[in-house]
């Protein structure tokens, strides 16, 4: 079975393109085979994103961390469009997915194939924003929560959107063994926007 967090560029392609409004700006991404929530917006990347917008905390140096084929980058690129953002996965077909996405939208990003934190442009991110893998487990999910602090600067902040049902709980105590904190900032439709604070 292929997943979205593998390298599966063998898969035959069947490319679409979809559209997406948010905060008055119009949205156009190519989507594939083999990449997350290929049909639409997923409903928690948009609780993320609205949370994050609302709040008005981004710092300058932003990591989207499993960006598949860039929702998150491409929308917070275009509402802050002077903010650095990092736009990293490790599914190569997302990244040139992404990639055609940022130009898409006429925007600029750094945007490159990743194993997690392995292969990282920047020293340190005021903000590190995923919504993590679920079905890759556990053991997955919790480096990436684990060496989120090494690449905060102090007073980043990790931002995550997971759905209680797959795990927010833990998560969330998992978040705060690492951290020493964990938020949670918002609760929608059974998904839960966590923030810890480095």
């Amino acid at each position: 079975m292929e997943h979205y967090f593998t390298d599966n560029r063998h898969l035959k392609e069947n490319r679409k393109e979809i559209t997406f409004r948010f905060w008055c700006f119009d949205y156009s991404f190519i989507t594939d085979n083999g990449v997350f929530s290929k049909e639409a917006i997923d409903y928690g990347t948009q609780v993320l994103l609205k949370t994050i917008c609302e709040r008005e905390e981004l710092g300058e140096r932003v990591l989207d961390l499993g960006c598949g084929y860039g929702p998150v980058g491409v929308v917070l690129k275009k509402i802050y469009p002077t903010k650095a953002f990092e736009m990293i996965d490790v599914n190569p077909r997302a990244v040139q997915l992404a990639k055609e996405n940022i130009c898409r939208n006429q925007l600029e990003a750094d945007v490159h194939v990743s194993n997690i934190y392995e292969d990282l442009h920047q020293e340190s991110y005021s903000d590190i924003i995923t919504n993590p893998p679920i079905r890759a487990g556990k053991a997955v999910i919790y480096t990436m929560f684990e060496e989120a602090y090494q690449h905060l600067e102090v007073g980043g902040k990790l931002w995550v959107v997971i759905r209680k049902q797959q795990g927010a709980p833990s998560a969330v105590k998992k978040i705060k063994d690492v951290f020493g904190n964990c938020e949670i900032i918002k609760r929608d439709s059974g998904y839960y926007i966590l923030k810890a604070i480095k």
